[in-house]
């Protein structure tokens, strides 16, 4: 699982799929988000503006992810 560092309270999902470059471009995380391809802490997510804060576990494409404000 990597973790991924952020200093806000929250980024939106289809941003930190791109932050995270687990996708190349804005274009691709909305289709991924909007085809169901993409879990938020374990349940399919397809809002691409859902606000990721930290703790939360991001899922997609073999990747996992979790949202810290630590490195």
């Amino acid at each position: 699982m990597e973790k991924i560092k952020i200093s806000t309270e929250f980024i939106r999902l289809d941003q930190l799929l791109k932050f995270a470059s687990i996708v190349e471009s804005g274009g691709i995380a909305k289709m991924v988000i909007i085809d169901g391809l993409v879990k938020v802490n374990g349940e399919i997510c397809t809002q691409r503006g859902k606000k990721i804060r930290h703790n939360d576990i991001v899922e997609f494409d073999n990747s996992k992810i979790i949202v810290s404000d630590e490195e």
